[in-house]
């Protein structure tokens, strides 16, 4: 693939960005990302003389980078923020999380709602920091993420997954692959906040149901959260309860999910693995 002339620079290369970077690299971009430690695909965070030539040199920059657990502070922005601000773009972009609507009690949320109501307040003030940072910026709000390598699969072989009985719980959720799309389409659309989520938010229980249907693994027994001994963490997430929106990506970006739902999501994993 020829060289198109475009240059990404990802800060933090986790599992979507990594995903994200293997598709644009095999379309023709440069791609560079940090890391808190190089290697040899990767900058060091901390290499700031690095940092800022690849700012310099990047026609796109996303952050993958969530606010830091303890202090809540965003280390991009704390780092780089200025030279991003001031940096010759012609695309830069954010991911988000659709935690910054906090609860919804099951409700649809959307693009216009508040935010920074819930357990997500650190994570809230990045979204509108970002936001704030350039007027050309996109931020992207993702549920859950799913995909190869990344699924409820892995969580069954491991004998991790739980079964919760919360009645009316609901969750969404959105494969790898269409929040990779979804960017993509970002950088032709216009700016500004999206939820990019599947078409079927549901009980987490379902989308576990369903993977033990798909690989015949045995169902794990209905617990309440106190049998089922979650984490702080999960507890936070079982908290909330709330059905994100997509239209908007799909109005103003033409994006549409590849898996619009779990089932398509979970199948294609599954058939993936059983070739292996």
């Amino acid at each position: 693939m020829s060289d198109t002339g475009n240059s990404l620079l990802i800060f933090g290369m986790g599992y979507t960005a990594g995903y994200l970077a293997d598709i644009l690299r095999g379309q023709g971009w440069k791609v560079t990302g940090t890391r808190r430690s190089g290697d040899a695909h990767n900058l060091a965070f901390a290499d700031r003389e690095s940092v800022l030539a690849a700012i310099n040199s990047a026609t796109h920059i996303l952050s993958s980078v969530p606010p830091d657990r303890d202090t809540g502070a965003d280390p991009v922005l704390d780092n780089y923020g200025a030279a991003i601000a001031q940096a010759k773009l012609a695309w830069s972009g954010y991911i988000s999380a659709t935690g910054v609507y906090g609860d919804t009690k099951g409700a649809w949320v959307d693009e216009s709602a508040p935010i920074g109501g819930g357990r997500r307040t650190a994570r809230a003030e990045a979204d509108e920091n970002w936001q704030k940072l350039r007027s050309d910026m996109w931020v992207f709000r993702l549920p859950g993420i799913y995909g190869p390598g990344r699924s409820v699969f892995e969580r069954l072989q491991k004998g991790v997954a739980r079964r919760i009985d919360m009645p009316g719980q609901v969750f969404s959720r959105c494969h790898v692959a269409d929040i990779a799309s979804g960017i993509i389409a970002g950088f032709t659309g216009p700016a500004g906040a999206y939820n990019l989520s599947d078409d079927l938010p549901c009980a987490q229980n379902l989308v576990l149901e369903y993977a033990c249907a798909l690989s015949g693994a045995p169902l794990p027994p209905l617990q309440s959260v106190e049998q089922a001994e979650l984490s702080p963490m999960a507890r936070k997430f079982y908290s909330e309860n709330r059905r994100v929106a997509n239209g908007k990506a799909k109005r103003l970006l033409n994006w549409q999910p590849q898996y619009p739902t779990y089932k398509q999501g979970l199948q294609d994993i599954w058939n993936a693995q059983s070739k292996t």
